[in-house]
């Protein structure tokens, strides 16, 4: 029998080594795996290139991460939110690169690392300064850009319960990148409220098969964003 449990978040990102590129779920606060990132920062692991949706708010989570300066690169396509204050000072001050992506595209180069596609066209961004430096291409009359997969080591990801197979459903949007990001990094790690017996969860609403999913770890009050960074709270 397979069980995918793993004791704890600290266990679940212990191999997590320097400069792993590491996708993390989310957008925004919904579906952002705040206790596997900060057991990452307490695991110690540096110079990572991260891929998200956003670069995090106040001083807890990926922004926390950042804080700490762990993080050498960021893909994404929103460095800077109405509270996120830490990026952009990074950022001024030359601490992180970043790479900027339309985020269509940043799901859809994920997802074709997931689904084993190398490369893709697509006109977002043509005309654009980032455009610059990629490929191009008419089809149709209309011009596209060359755009590459984005594929990880690791993938942390926020779900809502999985079996003890990696079988895992999310709640409503929370789901965002955490589907596609599972199928494109070679090790996907997904916290979830709950973890329970196979066939407990019926499999006409699984969303991520547990064949994507390698560690399940069980936070059952995982902690919100927003109620963190209102409270002015920071990590560690």
């Amino acid at each position: 029998m397979i069980d995918k449990r793993v004791q704890g978040p600290s266990e679940a990102v212990a191999d997590i080594h320097d400069g792993a590129t590491v996708m993390i779920g989310g957008f925004g606060e919904a579906g952002s795996p705040i206790e596997l990132i900060h057991a990452l920062i307490d695991r110690g692991s540096k110079g990572l290139t991260v891929i998200s949706n956003n670069t995090g708010s106040g001083q807890v989570g990926l922004a926390a991460l950042l804080k700490a300066e762990r993080v050498a690169k960021v893909i994404c396509s929103f460095p800077r939110t109405a509270n996120s204050t830490v990026f952009p000072d990074l950022y001024r001050r030359g601490k992180v690169e970043l790479e900027l992506v339309p985020q269509g595209t940043l799901a859809e180069r994920i997802r074709a690392g997931g689904a084993g596609i190398p490369a893709f066209y697509t006109p977002a961004a043509v005309g654009t300064p980032l455009a610059e430096g990629k490929e191009s291409r008419t089809f149709d009359g209309k011009e596209y850009l060359l755009e590459r997969w984005l594929r990880a080591d690791f993938a942390l990801i926020k779900g809502r319960s999985a079996d003890t197979h990696g079988n895992v459903v999310y709640h409503k949007t929370a789901r965002n990148f955490g589907p596609i990001m599972a199928m494109a990094a070679r090790v996907a790690i997904v916290q979830v409220r709950s973890v329970v017996q196979p066939g407990a969860i019926d499999p006409e609403v699984v969303v991520t098969p547990g064949i994507f999913v390698d560690r399940v770890v069980e936070v059952r009050e995982p902690r919100h964003e927003s109620e963190l960074v209102a409270a002015g709270a920071t990590y560690p």
